[in-house]
């Protein structure tokens, strides 16, 4: 979903768009039902990684996009996010000397034992753009050393996605389908390794989530392998009163997100989606690599202490925050991102990665070169993206 903007953008400005589906997300309702509710195109590849660990999933990964890109011979290969694909098609395409961009870079939780932070610095660590998200991310790379003329402030494609498709949402039924009233309900993901799979913490949760729930009933769309963990464990009881039901697609869940009076969630795109929807955000962990969302968003973090959340949660529907969001969270980021990258030079032209600092006063590489190189670039570029 965070792909499609960038592909439409590109596409409307005559670039060759190759779709490579990697397979990391592989169930239906997970996977499928995304293509459908976003209007994507079929993937152009499908590289079938499936599960695994870590190293696994990795490698399968680069072993199947080596020889895709090596017969392929892309311009500039996009990648999004922070899963094991991203960082998989990252190395694979700056080992192939295709230039690479970085969708989402400069996000850090500061959590290294998170895979998804060392994914992260990896992927941007080999970029050769860096399309952040929002001004603290811009903050976070140039502390890293990055080049100015790698960094690019583009906005947030996920709330190019949300934004372009926020009234078929509405308009689906999906409420009326679910028997609730807009307002007068929560909402809950969770799907995190860290709050999932102990079953301690898990426990913890589910009771916080109970007494949540006798505040303002709760619905939660549970994620295929935590509905498996709580059905197979018995914990679903310790729900309680919280409304576990099949996970929602992409129109549904932003149907739920944009009428919930509330919302508490381990995800970091629904930080930034509750954030542009102006609704209240809960999270539950002890970090976030989205801290837009706290200081100028709706979301606060409460950790996984249930009496904090509670706390938290009677406090925050006693007295919402107010509506506030990021700059460039307008709609618009996939086309400033279309346009840095087609604007460009080649990857023999431009500064790679590891090259040195241009001296004071010389012009940056990007939209700024001359019209001939800028041209022929635009004629030049093909893109490859890559959808976990």
């Amino acid at each position: 979903m965070k792909v499609k903007p960038v592909m439409d953008a590109l596409a409307e400005r005559g670039a060759q768009v190759i779709l490579v589906h990697t397979g990391q997300h592989y169930d239906p309702s997970m996977s499928d039902v995304f293509f459908t509710d976003l209007r994507i195109r079929q993937p152009d590849y499908f590289l079938g990684a499936g599960s695994g660990s870590h190293a696994a999933q990795t490698s399968r990964v680069m072993l199947a996009f080596e020889p895709l890109v090596r017969r392929l011979r892309p311009d500039v290969v996009v990648v999004v996010g922070d899963v094991n694909s991203t960082m998989a098609c990252a190395l694979v395409t700056a080992k192939s000397g295709a230039l690479l961009g970085h969708v989402e870079a400069g996000l850090r939780s500061r959590d290294w034992s998170m895979p998804e932070e060392v994914n992260r610095v990896v992927t941007d660590r080999v970029s050769d753009y860096l399309f952040a998200p929002s001004d603290d991310a811009v903050a976070n790379l140039r502390a890293e050393g990055y080049r100015e003329d790698q960094i690019h402030l583009a906005g947030n494609v996920l709330v190019d996605t949300l934004l372009a498709n926020l009234d078929r949402a509405r308009d689906g039924g999906t409420l009326s389908r679910l028997r609730l009233t807009p307002g007068e309900y929560g909402l809950v993901t969770l799907h995190r390794a860290a709050n999932v799979d102990d079953p301690a913490v898990l426990a913890a949760l589910l009771c916080a989530l109970d007494r949540v729930a006798r505040l303002c009933p709760l619905v939660w769309p549970a994620h295929p392998r935590v509905a498996g963990r709580l059905g197979g464990t018995g914990l679903a009881d310790l729900a309680g009163q919280v409304r576990i039901v099949p996970p929602a697609g992409y129109l549904d869940f932003i149907a739920l997100e944009a009428s919930a009076r509330l919302v508490l969630t381990d995800s970091g795109g629904v930080q930034e989606e509750t954030t542009a929807l102006g609704v209240p955000c809960l999270t539950l962990r002890d970090n976030t690599e989205r801290p837009i969302t706290l200081t100028e968003g709706t979301n606060q973090l409460v950790g996984v202490d249930p009496a904090r959340i509670v706390a938290a949660a009677r406090q925050v529907l006693a007295d919402p925050p107010a509506a506030r969001r990021p700059a460039l969270w307008d709609g618009r980021a996939g086309k400033r991102i279309a346009a840095e990258l087609l604007a460009g030079a080649g990857a023999a032209d431009r500064p790679r990665p590891t090259s040195a600092p241009k001296h004071a006063g010389s012009d940056p590489a990007g939209p700024a070169a001359d019209a001939g190189e800028a041209g022929a670039a635009h004629g030049r570029h093909a893109a490859v993206s890559t959808r976990s």
